[in-house]
């Protein structure tokens, strides 16, 4: 196993999670924050620049994913790159957005 394919699966875990929040904001035309807006991360960007973000973000998180080495989904080490990859960059979104919108509050209900 080489260890660049498991940062290669590290990474497209972090670009296929990523394209999901700018994709579903897009599609439901809302705006989202995207490294676009102004100030970056933290403005808004509209749905059409969320909707070619996540785009991009998809085409790079397969392309890290299925054509660098041989990912197989029944090798442990694989997947655990990929999940670990989607977890940390799934939970720092929820941080950081979370602040944007009312995410982070243990009061809230």
């Amino acid at each position: 196993m080489n260890w660049l394919h498991l940062v290669s699966y590290f990474f497209g875990g972090i670009f296929l999670a990523n394209a999901i929040p700018h994709s579903v904001s897009g599609m439901m035309g809302e705006p989202f924050q995207s490294p676009f807006a102004k100030p970056s991360g933290e403005g808004l960007s509209s749905s059409t620049v969320n909707v070619l973000w996540g785009f991009f973000n998809a085409v790079v998180g397969y392309l890290l994913v299925v054509c660098v080495g041989d990912f197989d989904l029944r090798s442990i080490s694989d997947v655990v790159a990929l999940a670990v990859g989607l977890m940390l960059i799934s939970l720092f979104s929820a941080r950081h957005f979370g602040q944007f919108h009312g995410g982070n509050s243990p009061e809230r209900s």
